[in-house]
């Protein structure tokens, strides 16, 4: 099975942590439509039918997984490869 990238991850359950923290604590007991794609989006991700088990399966995953990388320069573009030197 193929696996989410770890800051896709750590992004779809961030998110939806946050915003159910944020439901939870107010009156309507329903989820937003937002907190319901993202169950749904962290499930298909993890391969679980379940939002809890999904959030157990990512938090597993983002455990075990590498430290994220330092961000680096981005390559050139095609533009700036292609691009001819200037005379001297």
């Amino acid at each position: 099975m193929l696996r989410p990238h770890p800051a896709v991850l750590r992004r779809l359950v961030d998110e939806y942590e946050a915003l159910s923290a944020a439901e939870a604590a107010s009156e309507p007991a329903d989820l937003s439509t937002r907190t319901r794609d993202l169950a749904y989006t962290l499930c298909v991700s993890t391969g679980t039918r379940d939002v809890e088990r999904a959030l157990e399966l990512a938090h597993h995953w983002l455990a075990a997984g590498p430290a994220p990388a330092r961000e680096t320069v981005p390559p050139p573009t095609v533009e700036e490869h292609m691009r001819t030197p200037e005379p001297a």
